[in-house]
């Protein structure tokens, strides 16, 4: 079944995708959610027109999202957690660190990232040191960063 995405799904798709997926997820999930429609001939018309139209705004969004990835590849972050003390303890944190604190890093140095679009490699992150991170700014732009988690003084 072929659909055309009405908004970005995880591991499927970007909005205005055209995708094929099987039956049943296509019909009982992606239509009633509204994440998807038929791709119908006509439909199929309408999107080429409307990314067509689109394409002149796109360039200019993907370069903004660039620059922002140069800025963010610049810089250096640090995120302070509260870890244990002594030698049975170690690097543990308390608690973990998410891509929710690695996005309130970003905010507190001048990029607004929405959260949702962080990915921490590895998940959550439950012991110091250094991590990776890919930051999704438009899909044709992911930047990757390395972050550091610190102990609080």
């Amino acid at each position: 079944m072929e659909l055309i995405l009405k908004q970005d799904v995880d591991n499927l798709g970007f909005k205005d995708d055209i995708v094929t997926v099987k039956n049943g997820y296509g019909r009982n999930y992606l239509i009633p959610q509204g994440y998807a429609i038929m791709a119908t001939t006509s439909a199929k018309k309408v999107l080429a027109e409307t990314l067509k139209q689109r394409a002149f705004k796109e360039k200019s969004i993907i370069e903004e999202a660039e620059k922002t990835a140069e800025a963010l590849k610049a810089l250096d972050i640090k995120i302070t957690a509260k870890a244990g003390a002594g030698a049975t303890a170690g690097d543990k944190l308390f608690g973990s660190v998410t891509n929710m604190d690695l996005a309130n890093a970003f905010k507190n140095e001048g990029h607004d990232v929405d959260k949702k679009y962080i990915s921490i490699v590895g998940g959550n992150i439950k012991r110091l040191g250094q991590y990776d991170a890919e930051v999704r700014l438009h899909r044709s732009v992911n930047v990757g960063l390395t972050f550091e988690v610190i102990a609080e003084a």
